[in-house]
Order: structure tokens, then sequence, then C-alpha cells
């Protein structure tokens, strides 16, 4: 039973220092900010993907009321395609600039052992 009230007790304690430091406490955030996203009044389907699906709802005699919330998706940054091959390459020369650095200095090091021996 003693168990069981430290548990909830720390679970409690746990519970009020999460919600007491919310972004990190003191208004640091650390780089994790509240996307701001633009009203929704303000964006057009048109040219997007969405102008597509709205079509084909209209012919069905529905429409999609949250369209214009999701344009926000084709616009700015988020509007870039992203394929396969650049998932895959997006580190690839950064990655091999470590290699070449690795490789150098383990040839280098192991270079200078055998001098030595």
């Amino acid at each position: 039973m003693v168990k069981l009230n430290l548990l909830h007790k720390q679970s409690n304690q746990l519970k009020k220092a999460s919600n007491n430091n919310l972004a990190h406490g003191h208004g640091h955030e650390h780089g994790h900010s509240k996307m701001e996203l633009p009203d929704y009044k303000q964006q057009k389907i048109e040219g997007t993907p969405l102008e597509t699906v709205q079509e084909k709802l209209a012919a069905q005699g529905l429409r999609d009321p949250w369209g214009r919330s999701e344009a926000w998706r084709y616009t700015g940054g988020f509007a870039n395609n992203v394929s396969f091959v650049g998932v895959l390459l997006k580190g690839f020369k950064w990655g091999f600039a470590a290699l070449v650095v690795a490789v150098g200095a383990e040839y280098y090091l192991e270079s200078r052992k055998k001098r030595h021996h």
C-alpha cells in the first residue's frame, strides 16, 4: 500500500512539473515553436491538386468544405515535390565528405603506427 501511494505521489509530481514547464519553461522553446498557418480565407485552391478534387466532388453534387484549409500545403516550402531518390541522396554529399575524412585519418594514423614499430 505504501508503494502504491508513493507511485501515485510521484506521478502527480511529474504531471505538475510537466504542466509548469510547457515549452521547456521560461519561454525557451529551443526551436520547437508553433507552426503558424495562414488564414484559410486567404487561401485559394486554384492551381493546386485540390482543384481536381473539388471538380470531381462537384460532378457528384458534393463539395469539400475544408479544401481551402488544406491549400497551404501546396504553397511555399511545402509545394516542392520530393522524389524517392532525393530522399535517399539528401545527405549524401556530407556523408561522403565525412567518409573521406574518416578514411584519410585512419590511413594517416595507421601509417604513423607502422613507422614507429
